[in-house]
């Protein structure tokens, strides 16, 4: 299935990863999934497909397990990184599972091996899947310990020369100081690398936002909850906060 062409043209970003953190999936309820969450999520990556964006999505697997928190409670941290690489996997399968019922052509590739469940990652083949139409969902981190999500959004841009990186999160941007903390906190509407880092801006961490400053990718914090806050993006209308060289 072919994405449709209704609007090209108007797209200021053709080719995009789409950072999704497991948390995001958890909404405010207590299932590690939430259902009418998944759904609005696959509902905006619909409506982009439906422009004729290329889509990748990079998914966590925080909703599940995450490796850090399993290292404090006594976990190796390699062992516990890499259950969390397998949290991302549950995810990444559900997203499949909602976008095809949705009508959208969709594959998994994961960073570990696992035949049955999901493609190996291949960056040609996952190249190929995107001008084929088909939205293509990275699972299984780097498929190495010790390094995140965020930085696995960073290298596939990288790899699959990704216009941007588009991190869905639960605030509307990048603001000097957490804003649910501090009533006078300040949002950023453009920033530099460099200042994101000296800052110590909790956006990426430092490998990632390193990757994306070598290879030139720009990142674009916006907030999930606004429902065509995708679509406004990649149409190139102002939202969230957008960090370049």
């Amino acid at each position: 299935m072919g994405a449709k062409t209704t609007g090209h043209t108007e797209l200021k970003f053709k080719r995009i990863v789409l950072k999704l953190s497991g948390e995001v999936l958890r909404g405010r309820g207590t299932e590690p999934i939430d259902d009418p969450t998944l759904e609005a999520m696959c509902a905006q990556v619909k409506e982009i497909h439906n422009l004729g964006a290329q889509i990748c999505i990079v998914i966590g697997g925080g909703n599940i397990f995450r490796g850090l928190h399993g290292a404090k409670r006594g976990i190796d941290r390699t062992t516990g990184d890499y259950m969390g690489m397998l949290a991302t996997v549950i995810n990444g399968l559900a997203l499949m599972d909602r976008l095809e019922k949705m009508g959208v052509s969709t594959r998994v590739q994961s960073a570990i091996p696992m035949n049955q469940i999901a493609e190996p990652f291949i960056l040609r083949r996952a190249i190929r899947h995107l001008e084929k139409g088909r939205v293509v969902i990275f699972v299984a981190g780097t498929g190495n310990p010790y390094f995140s999500t965020d930085t696995t959004a960073a290298l596939r841009a990288s790899e699959m020369h990704a216009d941007i990186i588009m991190k869905a999160t639960k605030v509307d941007g990048i603001y000097d100081k957490d804003p649910k903390k501090h009533t006078d906190a300040v949002k950023y509407d453009r920033l530099t690398y460099i200042d994101a880092l000296k800052q110590r801006l909790s956006v990426m961490d430092s490998t990632a936002f390193s990757l994306c400053m070598d290879n030139n990718v720009p990142i674009l914090v916006f907030d999930l909850n606004d429902e065509h806050a995708i679509r406004k993006a990649v149409r190139g209308e102002k939202v969230g906060t957008l960090v370049t060289n």
